[in-house]
């Protein structure tokens, strides 16, 4: 988790952490001035006092040690006031940062240091007032903790799955361009050989009649000329396929869509696009879009070749953008749907929805919405 591997902080965290440190300062003040009357010695209203500043503190360090805190926290709200803020704030982060069974543990350890607080602050008759307010809010605080981890850990697991689906893609577009790469190269290979043939031969002619005519000098030593030359950039290109790189290639952007909708055309594949989405569309946005009908166009072609497809890409900024495509729905194989799985997936990552199937119609539908802040 951030903040417990290592010291380092980012400009939300310490935001975050700020807030917690003023809102800590705040209901201990107002905790320690209710508690101003129960009926203590002085010297204990002090140290009370020192002690709940001097925890809250410690929550520029609740990140990285918070089950050591949390126990600090609890042996000093025995009997101190001014740590009520501090305590909830790091049984909120033990709550957010560690497993529940921990969260347990501190929990049963605060309800004992609630028991000891009320001995020696509280009247009999006040007990079950403030056990019960206190032990609600530990439940309110260790409930919202709970829930903001599953939802971090929900998103991480949404984010690594796409990113796998993602390296998978890209692993296997690179296959394919090295294989690529090995035909041209062969390919190539035998040019340049055939060239450099050519060349010997008629060098060795050259070697072989040393009564060769002017004219015939010159003639070969051109076609050697230019052998040679012709050799030299072939083998330039072969180099050059050889040293592309992968990774650098362009990733694509929502202003290309049209233009991937025209290949599919050219391909042979009727294409009926209604676009209408006047405004900057955020960069992760725009790609998922571009995404979402690249993979539908390909379904296409797989499933339904020839067949028309329509496709809806409107939207506004405020409003969201909706990508709709349909087209008779073809024959699956065993297998189909990873792309569409991760597309789901992607969808989920921007805040957005996906869904897929077939119609009454009997066409097979992909539609998603994507959000587009004003």
């Amino acid at each position: 988790m951030a903040g417990s591997d290592g010291p380092k902080r980012s400009a939300r965290d310490w935001v975050v952490d700020s807030l917690s440190f003023v809102l800590a300062i705040l209901i201990s003040l107002v905790a320690y001035d209710s508690g101003r009357k129960d009926p203590i010695p002085e010297w204990l209203h002090d140290v009370d006092f020192i002690l709940g500043l001097g925890l809250c503190l410690t929550l520029w360090f609740r990140r990285r040690w918070p089950v050591q805190l949390a126990v600090v926290a609890a042996a000093i709200s025995t009997f101190s006031d001014a740590a009520a803020g501090a305590t909830l704030m790091i049984i909120l982060t033990v709550a957010i940062y560690r497993p529940f069974r921990t969260t347990l543990v501190i929990f049963g350890v605060n309800t004992v240091s609630l028991a000891i607080y009320i001995a020696i602050r509280h009247k009999p008759e006040s007990i079950q007032v403030t056990a019960g307010w206190a032990i609600l809010i530990y439940c309110a605080l260790a409930g919202w903790g709970l829930y903001l981890r599953s939802r971090r850990q929900l998103l991480q697991t949404l984010r690594d799955r796409a990113d796998r689906a993602e390296a998978m893609a890209l692993l296997q577009a690179e296959r394919g361009q090295l294989r690529a790469r090995e035909e041209i190269a062969r390919e190539m290979h035998d040019v340049l050989g055939h060239r450099l043939s050519l060349l010997s031969v008629h060098a060795g002619a050259l070697a072989y009649r040393p009564d060769a005519s002017t004219q015939e000098v010159s003639s070969a030593a051109e076609i050697i000329r230019a052998s040679a030359h012709q050799a030299l950039q072939d083998l330039r290109e072969v180099i050059g396929v050889l040293r592309a790189p992968v990774g650098e290639l362009p990733q694509p952007t929502f202003a290309d869509l049209p233009a991937l909708v025209d290949d599919s055309r050219e391909a042979g594949l009727p294409v009926d696009l209604e676009f209408d989405a006047p405004g900057n569309l955020p960069e992760h946005v725009g790609r998922t879009a571009y995404r979402i009908v690249q993979e539908g166009l390909t379904n296409a072609l797989k499933h339904a070749p020839g067949e028309p497809v329509r496709i809806k890409v409107i939207g506004a900024p405020g409003n969201g953008l909706t990508v709709e495509l349909h087209n008779p729905a073809g024959q699956t194989r065993k297998g189909d749907g990873q792309g569409l799985i991760g597309l789901s997936e992607r969808a989920q990552l921007v805040d957005g929805r996906l869904e897929h199937g077939r119609t009454p119609d009997g066409e097979f539908r992909l539609a998603a919405w994507l959000p587009w802040p004003a």
